[in-house]
């Protein structure tokens, strides 16, 4: 099944792993990327002979053809539909990568699959409409979900709007509806794995929270201790921005961390005054260094993300680029799935 990824700051080789998880045959044909770091990083993993950095505006049919593709991965520039953005949708220039391939779908007669992944919010855009139209002019059924990995298993919560489609037979189960759950709902009964389950053992101090960030930010971080089974969805800010990037870890469990945060609003409580003395400041720190809390290292988040153990980032790769791609990955194992639900007649 030859396919091509076409993508847009994410990380390719994501998408061969889905295959695998999926358990199909699948050769990728054509990688597309607009984001050095994350080429290197697919080069390291398969080689570079694939992996093109290019625009996406510069495929062709013509092209599409001559590598005989027939099936397309892609998840487009998100930007444009964010909660935290502007949302201008089709009028943002980074659309612009989408409506040309909503231009190349009903010319490309090889394809038979598509599959993209986009925030929650795409749903509701004029570029899902635009993107819809492109499917069925060429005959394409399709199906649209939106979907969080701890449906499968997965202790983080990300949720994604997806659309599979196809040609030929149409799907055994109902259009005309967004799919909140896989259908059957044949993970929803399974149980959630704990984050005690993904970490790492003797992590790196450079992973601490850092002390400013602990006297001013601490309270509304998100911490997640090691019998829990969740984690909030990790971004591309995560660790530049304190919140809403993503989770923290402590060792500790819940009723220790309790015990010590009370103690901490004791403090805080008793000394409102914003002029705390040295020592108060001091006292404070000195306990909240005793729940050890932690960013969750890159190998850590690419386990919440279904990535495989066998996946590297090459050795350049700082921290920070590391954070970056993750955050703008998908999840391997609900892409596996659909992939299964998108391929299997």
């Amino acid at each position: 099944m030859p396919l091509i990824v076409s993508s847009s700051i994410m990380i390719h080789a994501k998408l061969i792993y889905t295959f695998e998880d999926a358990q199909l045959d699948g050769q990728i044909v054509a990688a597309l990327d607009v984001n050095t770091v994350a080429n290197a990083v697919y080069a390291h993993n398969y080689g570079s002979n694939l992996v093109k950095t290019r625009n996406i505006q510069s495929l062709s049919v013509k092209e599409v053809t001559k590598l005989q593709a027939n099936m397309l991965l892609m998840s487009p520039p998100c930007q444009p539909h964010t909660r935290q953005g502007l949302q201008r949708d089709t009028e943002d220039k980074r659309s612009d990568a989408l409506t040309h391939l909503c231009g190349l779908i009903p010319e490309c007669q090889e394809l038979e699959y598509i599959l993209m992944e986009n925030v929650k919010g795409f749903e509701s855009s004029q570029a899902r409409n635009q993107f819809i139209e492109s499917l069925e002019r060429p005959g394409f059924h399709w199906r649209e979900f939106i979907l969080t990995p701890t449906q499968f298993n997965v202790p983080n919560t990300r949720y994604r709007y997806y659309c599979i489609a196809r040609k030929g037979s149409d799907f055994p189960f109902a259009g005309g509806k967004i799919w909140e759950e896989m259908p059957g709902a044949i993970a929803q009964n399974q149980a959630l794995s704990q984050i005690a389950e993904i970490v790492e053992e003797n992590v790196s101090p450079d992973f601490l929270v850092p002390d400013d960030v602990l006297t001013k930010r601490v309270l509304v971080m998100d911490i997640i201790h090691p019998a829990q089974s969740r984690s909030m969805c990790f971004t591309k800010g995560y660790t530049h921005y304190t919140e809403g990037t993503g989770s923290a870890y402590t060792p500790l469990s819940e009723d220790e961390s309790h015990r010590i945060f009370e103690l901490v609003k004791e403090i805080d409580t008793s000394n409102q005054d914003a002029s705390k003395s040295e020592k108060i400041v001091q006292q404070r720190l000195d306990l909240l260094h005793q729940v050890r809390l932690r960013y969750f290292t890159p190998r850590e988040v690419a386990r919440l993300m279904s990535f495989p153990e066998n996946f590297e980032f090459p050795p350049e790769t700082t921290n920070r680029q590391k954070y970056r791609l993750l955050g703008n990955s998908i999840n391997v194992k609900v892409v596996g799935e659909l992939i299964k639900l998108l391929t299997i007649k």
